[in-house]
C-alpha cells in the first residue's frame, strides 16, 4: 500500500483520514458505504496505476465521475473508489465543432465550454451530473428530439480497460467496443476522455412550464399528445403530475396536486409562440412561466431541487403511446404519494432525432418509443425509505402493461437488474461477448452488470 501511495501522483484517502467521510459520500443520501480507500487520479496514468493496484490486491473497483449513480455504484464497501473529480474540464474547438471532456467533467463544464461559441451538445438537465455516467448510459435531455441522445453525438471515448491498457473507441477504432460503450459503457472500462460533436445553438431558447389543477390532467394530457405528435423536433415537452409546493405557487394550487407541462423550444421565438399556442391558451393555466431565456439558465433550474444528500428512488419505462387509461392511473398514484416526500410522474416526449438512429446502431435500447415515463421520489427521513420505494414500484408495476421493450439504464435503481430487460436478448448476448473480450474477469461489475 505504501509503495502504491508513494508512486501515485494523485491523492489517496483512507479510513480515519480527515477527508474520508466527505470522500466516500455520493449524491443519493440512501447510499452509505465505507471503501477501503478512495483514490483521486490526476490523469490516465494514475487511473492505470490505481486499477493495477486494485487487481493486485483483489479489491472491488468502484468508479466515481459525478457520483450520481442512483443505486450507489460509484462507491463500495471495503474496495477502492477511483474518484475522477481531479480530472475535470472541457474544451471546445469551434472550427471543427467538437469538444473534448475529461473523465470527471460535469455537465456544467461541457455546457459552459461549448456555449461560449454558440454551440451545444445535448446532455442532461442537472448541471452537477457527471458527463461520464450520463453518456455511457445513453444521455437523455431537453434537446434530444432535435439533436439526439448524448451518445448520438459521441465521436470517441478513451477507456482504461481491465488489463490496464488505454484504448480509444470510435467508429474507426475498436468499433465493437464503441457500440457497447454507447449504452452499457460502464461495463468495459474507466472513461478518461470523451470527444463530442456539437451543434449550433446561439441566442435564447424558449423555456418554462404551464400549471393546472390536477382535475384538468386528462384534457392537458390530450393537448400534450397533440403538441408532441404535430410539433417540430425543435419542441421538447414534458408532462408532470405532482404535489405543488405550499410556497411559491398561487394559493388556489399551493400544496395541492397539479398537472403541468414543461416546454423547451430551440427554434425561433416566433416558431415557439406558434407551436406552444394551443397549450398556453387552454384553461387558462394557473401558472405560465414560458419565456425566452439563455440555454445555460435553463440548464441550472433543477440544480437546487436535485442537490446532493437527499434520498432518491425511481422506476421508469418507455411507452409506445399515452392512452387516457394510463394518464388516469398516473393521476391516481400521484395523489397517493407518501406524506413527507417530494415526487412526481414525469412523461417526456421522445422520437425525432432519437428515432432516426437505427435501433441496432448502439447498445442503447428504446429508440422506437413515443414517450419515456418515470415515477421519481425524493425524501430525507430514513423512516420513509420503504414507503417511498414501494410507491414507485407499485405505480410502475401498473404502468408495465402499457410499456414498450427496453429500459434506460441510468434510471435503474435496483443494484442487480436483469440486463435482458434493459437491452433485450439479442443485444444482451452481443454485450456478453464484448464483456468476455474486454473484461473476462468482470473487474468492472459495479454497474448494471453484463456478466461474462
Amino acid at each position: 500500500m505504501s509503495a502504491f501511495a508513494d508512486a501515485f501522483a494523485g491523492e489517496v484517502i483512507r479510513p480515519g483520514d480527515p477527508k474520508y467521510d466527505a470522500a466516500r459520500a455520493v449524491w443519493n443520501g440512501m447510499v452509505d458505504r465505507r471503501p477501503a480507500l478512495v483514490v483521486l487520479p490526476t490523469g490516465p496514468a494514475d487511473v492505470v496505476a490505481a486499477l493495477r493496484f486494485a487487481r493486485e490486491q483483489d479489491l472491488v473497483v468502484a468508479v466515481r465521475g459525478g457520483g450520481h449513480s442512483i443505486p450507489g455504484h460509484s462507491t463500495c464497501d471495503d474496495g477502492i473508489v477511483v474518484d475522477l473529480s481531479r480530472m475535470r474540464g472541457a474544451e471546445a474547438d469551434p472550427g471543427r465543432r467538437t469538444a473534448v471532456c475529461a473523465g470527471g467533467a460535469l455537465l456544467a463544464e461541457l455546457d459552459d465550454a461549448v456555449q461560449a461559441f454558440g454551440l451545444v451538445c445535448p446532455v442532461g438537465v442537472v448541471s452537477h451530473t457527471g458527463v461520464a455516467g450520463l453518456t455511457l448510459g445513453g444521455g437523455m435531455g431537453r434537446l434530444q428530439r432535435k439533436f439526439g441522445l448524448t451518445i448520438d453525438n459521441l465521436r470517441a471515448v478513451e477507456l482504461v480497460t481491465a488489463d490496464g491498457t488505454i484504448v480509444r473507441a470510435s467508429e474507426e477504432e475498436n468499433p465493437d467496443l464503441f457500440w457497447g460503450a454507447r449504452g452499457a459503457g460502464a461495463n468495459f472500462g474507466i472513461a478518461t476522455s470523451f470527444e463530442f460533436g456539437l451543434h449550433a445553438l446561439d441566442g435564447p431558447i424558449t423555456y418554462g412550464r404551464i400549471v393546472h389543477p390536477i382535475e384538468r390532467a386528462g384534457e392537458l394530457a390530450q393537448l400534450f399528445r397533440e403538441a408532441v405528435e404535430t410539433g417540430p423536433d425543435e419542441l421538447w415537452l414534458g408532462f408532470y403530475l405532482r404535489l405543488a409546493p405550499a410556497e411559491g405557487f398561487p394559493p388556489e394550487i399551493g400544496g395541492r396536486p397539479i398537472a403541468a407541462v414543461s416546454a423547451l423550444h430551440c427554434g425561433s421565438p416566433a416558431d415557439a409562440e406558434r407551436d406552444l399556442a394551443g397549450l398556453r391558451a387552454f384553461g387558462p393555466p394557473v401558472v405560465d412561466s414560458i419565456e425566452a431565456k439563455p440555454y445555460l439558465a435553463a440548464q441550472h433550474l433543477a440544480d437546487e431541487a436535485m442537490e446532493w444528500g437527499h434520498r432518491f428512488y425511481m422506476k421508469s419505462a418507455f411507452l409506445p403511446g399515452l392512452p387516457d387509461e394510463l394518464v388516469e392511473l398516473a393521476v391516481q398514484h400521484a395523489q397517493g404519494m407518501p406524506s413527507g416526500a417530494d415526487g412526481e410522474f414525469g412523461i417526456w416526449s421522445w422520437g425525432g432525432a432519437i428515432a432516426e438512429v437505427p435501433e441496432d446502431a448502439t447498445a442503447f435500447t428504446g429508440r422506437t418509443a413515443a414517450y419515456w415515463m418515470a415515477a421519481e421520489i425524493q425524501w430525507d427521513d430514513p423512516a420513509l425509505d420503504d414507503p417511498c420505494r414501494e410507491w414507485a414500484r407499485t405505480a410502475m408495476a401498473d404502468v408495465a402493461p402499457f410499456a414498450a421493450a427496453g429500459r434506460y439504464v441510468n434510471d435503474v435503481a435496483e443494484a442487480r437488474e436483469d440486463g435482458r430487460t434493459i437491452y433485450g436478448d439479442e443485444k444482451y448476448e452481443r454485450l456478453v461477448a464484448l464483456k468476455r473480450a474486454w473484461d473476462p474477469d468482470n473487474v468492472f461489475r459495479l454497474n448494471q452488470n453484463i456478466r461474462p
